[in-house]
């Protein structure tokens, strides 16, 4: 570990993650676009010269990470120079893609307006990340954690777009009903998660002094949210009878799992915009199991069946007998450690918040104390990992053999 200490490891684990999340969604873009949407792209050397720049930009990343060179903030901690290869690449992305779908005449399908979105407020969000490099920015405090907070909060609806995007692509792909991603309920759920984009972020800020009014209206904002968790749970109990018909399509298995992990994780995030609890919440653990629990119960999940969805596409044979079985039994070890990990993080979270309010311990004393949810977290992270690897491991020896005939 002193080979590799946290503040080492924190960033390098987090760029992972992104990169996970931005590389399987924006490759399953670049795949679905000519061969479902039938939209030729705009340029074949684009992707190419995209994916270039991202292996190079991610690799001096990682170099910097274990170098102990740093100098960025929260999810960019490497040094801001190399923030301009990845606006570069994003404005090669979102120029093929705008030029390609513009071709589209008549109306367009909802996935294709989320994938726009999520690119656009990727590059803005992003370029408003860097902000704090400018004096008028860093030098007042309120104003510096205002926009940073503001920044990232959008940020992630912004991979939000694109993920949930793919998503419907693929409900509307294994189902077979084009009317999926076309209907009036489709794109009023799209501008309800726009607004949320745009203005949901706010409740992270409830503790920096700025103006009372984005406090309020980022509440109002966050309490909308109440309607998608509604739809959720309509959508889930008129569903149950399809949900056992279709369970043993491998990427149905994935998009039933992250409709259970938006519902547990709406409902903590309710939970959370709630003034009173979000100073009970906040800087706990609580908030981390809303973080992971997002990341891998709802864009790891919606990933996972992209991918299984593709390689099976690409590979033109369906998985074996023994893959499906592999797969499946990886899907519930994930699944259930990962029910397992979250409730963990939960108390850890609110014993320590409860502490905290008391004020008769030091934090020391407060990770002690909770240090029994940390040990079953931990070893529900190992079984996350089993069951991804059980999951992972067919798909990359089928695309592995593919690849070499």
């Amino acid at each position: 570990m002193s080979a590799f200490p946290f503040f080492k490891s924190r960033p390098l684990h987090v760029s992972m993650v992104i990169a996970w999340i931005f590389l399987s969604a924006i490759g399953g873009i670049y795949y679905y676009l000519p061969r479902y949407c039938k939209l030729p792209l705009f340029s074949n050397k684009l992707p190419r010269l995209h994916f270039w720049i991202f292996l190079v930009t991610g690799i001096a990343i990682l170099c910097c990470y274990i170098a102990g060179k740093f100098g960025g903030r929260k999810y960019w901690e490497y040094p801001p120079i190399l923030a301009v290869p990845i606006v570069i690449s994003w404005l090669l992305f979102g120029f093929n893609y705008f030029k390609t779908v513009a071709k589209k005449a008549g109306e367009w399908p909802v996935y294709l307006w989320m994938w726009g979105t999520g690119i656009l407020f990727f590059l803005f969000t992003f370029c408003e990340s860097y902000l704090w490099l400018f004096p008028y920015f860093r030098n007042n405090i309120v104003r510096d954690i205002t926009v940073q907070w503001k920044a990232y909060g959008a940020l992630v609806g912004s991979w939000n777009m694109l993920v949930y995007g793919t998503a419907i692509f693929l409900m509307e792909r294994i189902k077979g009903d084009e009317s999926v991603a076309r209907s009036k309920l489709s794109f009023a759920m799209y501008f309800l998660g726009l607004t949320n984009l745009l203005f949901g972020w706010a409740h992270h800020i409830y503790i920096v002094p700025a103006h009372s009014f984005i406090r309020y209206f980022a509440y109002f904002i966050s309490m909308t949210e109440l309607i998608i968790l509604a739809k959720i749970i309509g959508n889930w109990k008129s569903s149950l009878t399809e949900a056992q018909k279709d369970f043993h399509l491998l990427p149905y298995k994935f998009i039933v799992a992250s409709d259970f992990w938006i519902f547990a994780n709406l409902t903590l995030a309710l939970a959370i915009s709630v003034p009173a609890i979000n100073i009970f919440t906040h800087g706990t653990h609580i908030t981390v199991a809303h973080a992971m629990g997002s990341m891998i119960g709802i864009n790891t999940m919606i990933l996972l069946a992209s991918c299984i969805f593709l390689i099976e596409d690409i590979a033109k044979h369906e998985y074996t007998i023994g893959e499906k079985k592999a797969i499946t039994g990886g899907f519930w070890i994930l699944n259930f450690s990962l029910v397992i990990f979250f409730i963990a993080l939960l108390f850890a979270g609110a014993e320590k918040g409860l502490l905290i309010i008391e004020d008769k311990l030091s934090f020391q004393e407060i990770m002690q104390h909770i240090s029994p949810f940390l040990t079953l977290f931990t070893i529900a992270g190992f079984g996350i990992f089993t069951g991804a690897l059980l999951v992972v491991t067919p798909s990359v020896k089928r695309i592995s053999k593919y690849l070499r005939q």
